[in-house]
């Protein structure tokens, strides 16, 4: 690979990101993008980017495409992350829905959940909640997670790790808790906590068809999309909420304009949208 991409090259990258995934580059991100793409554009000797691009218009369903896509999306997360959607689902939302006259299971989305660390702190919030209120929970709860990225959602599926990734926000006593040490050194995810989330592979600008939810927990994945597409999502997202779900976002990302598919709850602290 050349050491500087072109504009054109970069431009017409910044392209097939966005249509492929929703990712909006930057204009000075091309730093980013050779740091990430080195090790693909060695493997395949391609000379340049536009030679890439190229390539992956040619392949628009190969493995190449998944590569590439997996390489730029952005995979960091933590367990607990932001500590407040976890406290207001174990405070506010759990009792709700537990007081909720109906023998339909509870349904839980964690898009774009990375390795699963969300999904699976999700389910030990609900775990707890049982524990601590016997009986209260009596309805099924089933928490489907997916991320764009099958190697991501391999891993997650898996649900081992690393000693130095679950100190990224795990407590000592949630780790004792929920995980199983391993004989090569990692901890893996105790089985009555894997069996609660579901994985899938799933693009967020494809159809959403995997039935109504009582919760969404969309959070720290927009900030990478464009104005209308972030739209596009939320009012889909709105389409698969049940009448009065909640959709939980990240502490940086907010709704915008979409006062008549979502209103706003209070939490103190904490804010989550209520669709109507």
């Amino acid at each position: 690979m050349s050491s500087d991409i072109s504009p054109a090259d970069y431009l017409a990258f910044k392209e097939f990101l966005e249509n492929a995934c929703g990712i909006l580059l930057g204009d000075n991100k091309q730093y980013l993008v050779k740091s990430r793409l080195r090790k693909i554009m060695a493997e395949h000797e391609f000379r340049d980017m536009g030679q890439l691009v190229q390539r992956l218009r040619q392949e628009r369903h190969g493995k190449l495409r998944e590569t590439v896509i997996d390489a730029m999306t952005t995979n960091e997360t933590l367990w607990f992350r932001d500590i407040h959607p976890f406290r207001i689902l174990e405070e506010k939302l759990l009792p709700e829905l537990a007081d909720e006259k109906n023998p339909q299971p509870i349904r839980i989305w964690s898009a774009a959940c990375s390795t699963g660390q969300e999904p699976y702190s999700i389910a030990m919030v609900v775990d707890e909640f049982q524990r601590k209120r016997p009986g209260r929970l009596r309805r099924p709860i089933e928490i489907i997670a997916t991320d764009i990225s099958k190697p991501v959602v391999d891993a997650a599926r898996k649900g081992e790790y690393e000693m130095l990734a679950l100190g990224r926000g795990l407590s000592a006593e949630r780790q004792k808790a929920f995980f199983n040490k391993q004989p090569s050194g990692s901890w893996e995810i105790k089985p009555h906590i894997k069996k609660m989330v579901t994985f899938r592979e799933h693009n967020l600008l494809e159809r959403f068809n995997m039935g109504k939810f009582d919760l969404v927990f969309c959070r720290n994945v927009l900030i990478y999309f464009s104005g209308d597409l972030k739209r596009d999502i939320l009012i889909r997202t709105h389409g698969v909420l049940k009448k009065g779900g909640y959709l939980i976002l990240g502490a940086s990302e907010s709704l915008n304009g979409l006062n008549d598919y979502y209103e706003m709850v209070q939490c103190r602290p904490g804010i989550i949208y209520r669709a109507k």
